[in-house]
């Protein structure tokens, strides 16, 4: 599997490069800005982006408008973000068009080389993959007046779990019920947010996610990575 990482700090992007070797990826670039990212993308057309979002030139959204240039070119491009903050605004944009392939991870709640791996694996196969602080962050803006405010507990626990992109089985392996439940739980959760279910996980997800983050929630960039 082809690689193209991109990440401003030196040492956390040999760190990279280095245990992505050890797990048997090819590193077909890696860069320190978004200028960099973007030619290595349209060049090699890797298998998988790993983007930090805050690249040179302005350390701002960089990375992430880069990764998103390419993949306006490269349709289903996979993208894999990190971050040290949770940044709606830039899952918004990721997920919009809804091919999938997509992944948001927080650099600080990486902790082991095996979970990393096995995102990388997932996004790049097409898979969507959120970091479960970032899904909570975004379930947990849900207010009263707002779709979400209509969902048992029960059923925010199961579109939770949905977001970080697992089957039903194993949902109803991780909240000990059935599959049976599981699959109850989740068509309530699409008719009260007025979603058509889908037997396609990744579809749902993308689905369900994207309405959560079409809602209006006010504010604007946060300071950070």
């Amino acid at each position: 599997m082809r690689v193209v990482v991109a990440e401003d700090l030196f040492l956390l992007r040999e760190g990279l490069v280095r245990l992505l070797k050890a797990h048997g990826f090819e590193i077909a670039a890696a860069t320190g800005s978004a200028p960099g990212l973007l030619g290595a993308l349209l060049e090699f057309r890797p298998d998988i982006a790993i983007v930090d979002i805050r690249l040179p030139p302005t350390h701002t959204d960089d990375g992430l408008r880069a990764a998103l240039s390419a993949r306006e070119r490269i349709p289903g491009l996979p993208i894999l973000l990190l971050s040290q903050y949770v940044e709606q605004i830039y899952a918004r944009e990721l997920l919009a068009d809804g091919a999938g392939g997509v992944g948001y991870l927080l650099k600080d709640r990486v902790f082991s080389d095996d979970q990393f791996v096995d995102t990388i694996r997932t996004v790049a196969g097409g898979g969507t993959v959120m970091d479960p602080e970032v899904v909570t962050r975004l379930l947990g803006r849900g207010g009263r007046g707002e779709p979400l405010g209509g969902l048992t507990e029960r059923e925010r626990q199961v579109l939770e779990l949905m977001a970080e992109g697992r089957s039903n089985s194993a949902i109803a392996h991780r909240l000990f019920v059935s599959e049976k439940a599981v699959s109850k739980h989740s068509t309530s959760i699409f008719s009260k947010l007025g979603l058509a279910p889908s037997d396609d996980d990744n579809r749902r997800v993308l689905a369900v996610l994207a309405h959560l983050m079409s809602t209006p929630r006010g504010g604007g960039h946060p300071p950070g990575r």
